[in-house]
């Protein structure tokens, strides 16, 4: 039987009229990988559509684009849908979700209970990031690793990895960046345009946020939160929470790190982040939530003093600590 890659190389020389999506809400690697996929599809001559609920974040708006990223449906037909990084169906907003089950998917993501909802799955958790399984897809296609195509599979790895601080960073991957640096790529120049985007209203969110840091079980989890009210006297959006929890796990101390985020409807969205073989891929799940060992995520339907409560007395059972 064809490895899961060669199945997806197939499907793209074989047919035609794609749509290309990942997550809400993206992080670097969703818009890495949904871009990079792009310019592979506009290198062999087909038809597509890259779509995001969320679409492009203003911190990525300096990423060279194959075509729009379209945050409505509207004339965006598809014979298949390529859903990236993406450990659910439902992540990938309510628009999108309804028609699924009228398309036949192609799922590629390296998330942990990935539930291999497409007709073709390439899951694979070994991958540190979405952005080097498309890397694989290319060479697998022989289009080369350069230009705008490299610069997205780049921000994908760099931002996945922690810029290769996280404990995925592997000697393959860190072997792919310095294939792309040899190809031509500038890391001085595409690091300063992912890292140096910030506005002066994410500094003012991020203070008060990290006013808000509480530790427990003797400083090995560290909590801070996020509310509607500090975005909205910031003038900022959850896209400007992004990042809080990795500088939360620098404490001294601190095994594990949670970021907690208000909802509109009242609910908290939590961020999850450890090192080594502390799993808060376990935490996530106990929420219906997922992602990795090391980074996770997740949604607890219930107030803020519940929601922490029940938060950190899950993350305390997890690392041993009660």
């Amino acid at each position: 039987m064809p490895s899961p890659i060669t199945q997806i190389a197939d499907l793209i020389r074989r047919t035609d009229s794609f749509l290309v999506s990942s997550h809400a809400n993206p992080d670097g690697d969703a818009i890495g990988s949904t871009v990079a996929l792009g310019h592979i599809l506009a290198h062999m001559g087909k038809e597509f559509c890259l779509y995001n609920r969320s679409g492009l974040p203003a911190q990525f708006d300096w990423l060279p684009l194959p075509g729009p990223i379209h945050h409505t449906l509207v004339g965006c037909e598809a014979n298949w849908i390529f859903v990236l990084d993406c450990g659910a169906q439902s992540r990938v907003g309510d628009e999108l979700f309804r028609i699924m089950g009228t398309r036949p998917i192609a799922n590629v993501d390296h998330h942990l209970g990935n539930p291999n909802f497409g007709q073709f799955n390439w899951v694979d958790e070994s991958y540190p990031a979405v952005g080097a399984m498309i890397a694989d897809l290319a060479d697998e296609l022989s289009i080369p690793l350069t230009g705008p195509l490299a610069e997205a599979v780049y921000l994908g790895i760099v931002t996945d990895t922690g810029f290769f601080t996280f404990d995925n960073t592997t000697p393959a991957v860190l072997e792919l960046a310095a294939r792309l640096i040899r190809l031509g790529l500038n890391p001085g120049i595409v690091n300063a345009k992912i890292r140096n985007q910030w506005g002066v209203n994410r500094f003012r969110l991020w203070g008060e946020s990290f006013a808000t840091t509480e530790l427990f079980f003797g400083g090995q989890v560290a909590v801070a939160y996020v509310t509607l009210n500090m975005m909205e006297r910031s003038d900022t959006s959850p896209a400007d929470c992004e990042e809080i929890v990795n500088f939360l796990r620098r404490l001294r101390g601190a095994r594990a790190a949670a970021i907690l985020r208000e909802e509109p409807d009242g609910s908290y969205k939590f961020s999850l982040r450890s090192t080594g073989a502390d799993n808060v891929q376990a935490v996530a799940a106990l929420f219906g939530g997922g992602g990795h060992r090391n980074a996770s995520g997740g949604t607890i339907n219930a107030g803020f003093l519940s929601a922490k409560k029940r938060l950190v007395e899950a993350l305390g059972e997890s690392l041993g600590l009660v």
